[in-house]
């Protein structure tokens, strides 16, 4: 294999794996030989090649043969054991940065400019989350340390950690402030163990004025990452030093985690992006629609279709956003008005794949929420009558709104069996009748989960 045909290669997957995972993981491998099927790929450590080898194999081997280089199996090769060795050390060697003295930006995930707190469209279910992240970027002292940001897909964590980042750039250019995905600080630690350099690792993240990791839930599970981002955590807040993390789910339900992990992350504030509603997508709609415009000035947006996007696409901001850009280019494509008719030919399979989906976990969160009791009160084993209730609505509303059987649902609530949760819904079948406090509550809840 040339290094031409390699830099070929390179450039196609920078482009399918995205610049975080291309600049991990993808630069660091040295091309080797290719015989009798099997192409050489040299690796740093043995924890690389197996991470690529689980994660981007099929994909490194789709463009290999796409370049015509005919290969069936990769083999991973540590660079010591190469004459490539040099190269592929060189260009992963663990080293502190002169941000370190000078303070500055010093982020190994490339920062988007679009996602500032200009661009961020506040709501109900993100006004917390929003006030927290400005009051960190103000760059003084605040009263909580870590603040946690957690929420699924598309609801706001990784622009709020971006906006964050810029604001502190642009207001304190002094601090040094260091950004990278949890994956990131996996990887340099496992660099600096197999390089001898911990002090300078330790150097590096111990010395910063703000340290920000997104998606930590990726370190569960691998326990020595797990202990040197404790020691990391505990150092940075013993000198007062703050930390921004955001994760997918909350720290209690992060599995393999370990618990003084999970007690240092919630021992600041943690806050909960929820699911956005009607109003938050409309809002966000309305803010996009101006730069939309300003890309197709003859284009003009039909009665009642951002109404009608807003109410049926509810997965998460980014399939709403793109749903948008789509209609928009696919009406200039074929010179048609932006009308209900457009909309629904354009956005079909969008449509289909957003149907709600209401899950047990959304049901017993909003019911929580209603009757104001913690969610680990109405999951848990405490049979008094407060949490008992609720605890038996959820169950009635999960049996009713979602597809997951008796025997599922009670997984859901503690590992209960599914007779429990057969009684409980029977009993609020024969409440809802008699008790119209109870068919009121339920005809909220019902409304919420839906909207």
């Amino acid at each position: 294999m040339t290094q031409e045909q390699w830099g070929e290669i390179r450039q196609r997957l920078l482009k399918t794996v995205g610049q975080n995972n291309y600049t991990t993981w993808i630069e660091p491998l040295v091309p080797g030989q290719v015989a009798n099927g099997i192409a050489i790929l040299n690796v740093p450590t043995n924890f690389f090649g197996n991470y690529v080898s689980q994660n981007f194999s099929d994909l490194i081997l789709h463009e290999l043969n796409a370049e015509g280089i005919t290969a069936s199996r990769l083999n991973f090769v540590l660079s010591s054991q190469t004459n490539a060795a040099p190269k592929a050390q060189q260009t992963t060697t663990l080293r502190a940065t002169s941000a370190q003295k000078t303070g500055g930006m010093n982020s190994t995930a490339p920062l988007e400019p679009r996602f500032s707190f200009d661009n961020f469209v506040v709501g109900k279910p993100n006004e917390l989350a929003h006030a927290a992240a400005r009051r960190v970027a103000e760059g003084g002292p605040v009263t909580f340390n870590p603040l946690f940001l957690y929420g699924g897909v598309g609801l706001g964590k990784t622009h709020l950690m971006h906006a964050i980042a810029q604001e502190l750039q642009q207001r304190k250019p002094e601090m040094n402030v260091l950004y990278l995905s949890a994956e990131q600080f996996m990887y340099r630690f496992v660099q600096a163990l197999r390089d001898r350099k911990m002090m300078d690792f330790k150097e590096l993240f111990r010395s910063v004025d703000v340290l920000m990791v997104d998606d930590v839930q990726f370190i569960a599970g691998k326990d020595s990452t797990q202990e040197e981002f404790f020691h990391t955590f505990n150092a940075l807040v013993d000198q007062h030093k703050q930390i921004i993390i955001s994760a997918d789910r909350a720290p209690t339900d992060i599995k393999d985690l370990e618990e003084r992990v999970k007690s240092r992350l919630q021992c600041g504030l943690v806050v909960d992006l929820h699911p956005t509603d009607y109003e938050l997508r409309l809002g966000i709609l309305q803010s996009k629609l101006e730069t939309q415009q300003k890309n197709y000035p003859d284009l003009e947006v039909g009665e009642g279709v951002l109404e009608f996007l807003a109410h049926r696409i509810t997965s998460n901001v980014r399939v709403l956003e793109g749903a948008l850009t789509r209609l928009f280019a696919f009406a200039s494509l074929v010179g048609r008005e932006i009308n209900m008719d457009l909309t629904q030919d354009c956005l079909a399979d969008v449509l289909r794949s957003n149907e709600r989906k209401i899950t047990v976990e959304e049901i017993q969160r909003k019911v929580s929420e209603h009757f104001n009791i913690r969610l680990s009160d109405m999951i848990g084993p405490k049979r008094l009558r407060s949490f008992a209730r609720p605890r038996q609505i959820a169950m009635y509303l999960s049996k009713q709104l979602t597809s997951r059987s008796l025997p599922e649902i009670g997984r859901r609530f503690g590992g209960r069996d599914h007779t429990t949760v057969m009684h409980g819904v029977r009993r609020i079948e024969e409440l809802k009748q008699s008790d119209s406090q109870i068919a009121e509550d339920l005809e909220l809840l019902g409304r919420a989960l839906k909207s």
